[in-house]
């Protein structure tokens, strides 16, 4: 990917499919992630970067994506999935104290941004079926419709595009 910076990866759809989730469009708990760090549908909300936050960012892209904007449960699971890989790199990768969470839609499609202050540019490695770990930017791939990385002038961001029903 090095050299790749602000370009969009384009995927074709997958029939592969996530772990089973069972979203909870009432989850107390995803409200109260809002009520104590922000929506990330109204402007990058900061988290530490410790391993507890892959879970608020998952609560906080499950309220947005079925109460705020009312999408499928389908999108909602593989939203929360694609998000707890993103951070999950960007905790273990970066040495970063917090990273940025944002979530962006237009008609048609949803975009969730990960920014965190390194430069150094996720890797998509070959995943075996016996792997047990390395799958994050394959599920990425599989799964999002394009994802890509954009340079800043202090780190950068990690997204990835969902096409959406709302058409």
């Amino acid at each position: 990917m090095a050299g790749l910076e602000g370009m969009e990866q384009p995927r074709a759809r997958s029939s592969a499919t996530a772990a089973r989730w069972a979203p909870a469009v009432d989850d107390g708990r995803a409200l109260e992630a809002v009520e104590l760090f922000g929506d990330p549908s109204d402007g990058e909300v900061e988290l530490p970067s410790r391993p507890p936050s892959a879970a608020v960012a998952r609560r906080l892209t499950q309220c947005v994506v079925l109460r705020h904007w009312a999408l499928s449960p389908q999108t909602a699971e593989h939203a929360v999935l694609l998000v707890s890989e993103l951070v999950g790199n960007a905790v273990r990768h970066t040495g970063a104290r917090v990273f940025g969470l944002r979530m962006l839609r237009r008609r048609g499609w949803i975009r969730v941004e990960v920014r965190d202050p390194s430069r150094g540019l996720p890797c998509l490695m070959p995943v075996r079926e016996l792997d047990t770990s390395g799958r994050g930017l394959f599920l990425v791939e599989t799964l999002s419709d394009r994802w890509g990385v954009d340079l800043l002038p202090r780190g950068k961001t990690t997204w990835f595009e969902m096409r959406t029903d709302d058409r």
